[in-house]
């Protein structure tokens, strides 16, 4: 009998990874396009140190060369954070919603190392904007981890008691 359902459960095992990627694939793209945003922010600070002639290890020199230093280290410093947050969100709230913010993010990224790059003033506005997208993926992470947890350990579904306390028709 057991030898008999073991082929069974095997696929069924294969066709729920088969559907848990696919629904990961936009958090996965989003994920190889941040790498790839940091390899972008290594790689101008490389070209950076060779226009200002500023070999390393130092970190100081033109405040040209500082500022692109800074925006590259900033954005190395809270990629983890991001990273951590697109991912649990995804998984535990929403795939979709997370990649978009995940994208957003990025984008205000890409125009805080850009803004930077050209003067400090710059960098604020795209800060503030990804700094909120952020923030927007901490709330959603936690609150995807808030109703798993009721859901499997304490055995409510607390959008379904919601739902059905607003509309009980």
């Amino acid at each position: 009998m057991f030898v008999a359902s073991f082929p069974a459960s095997v696929s069924r095992c294969v066709s729920h990874l088969s559907e848990m990627l696919e629904e990961s694939v936009g958090l996965g793209a989003v994920t190889v396009l941040g790498v790839l945003e940091q390899a972008y922010f290594s790689l101008q600070v490389i070209y950076a140190r060779r226009k200002y002639s500023v070999s390393p290890p130092s970190t100081a020199g033109p405040p040209e060369f500082e500022r692109i230093f800074r925006a590259q280290a900033n954005c190395s410093e809270y990629f983890p954070i991001f990273i951590t947050m697109l991912w649990t969100a995804g998984l535990f709230l929403s795939p979709g919603v997370s990649s978009v913010c995940g994208l957003l993010y990025l984008y205000g990224r890409l125009l805080y190392f850009w803004g930077y790059s050209e003067s400090a003033h710059r960098r604020l506005a795209p800060l503030y904007f990804s700094a909120q997208v952020l923030w927007v993926l901490i709330g959603f992470s936690s609150l995807g981890v808030f109703l798993t947890f009721c859901r499997v350990y304490l055995k409510v579904d607390v959008l379904l008691e919601l739902w059905t306390a607003v509309a009980p028709y």
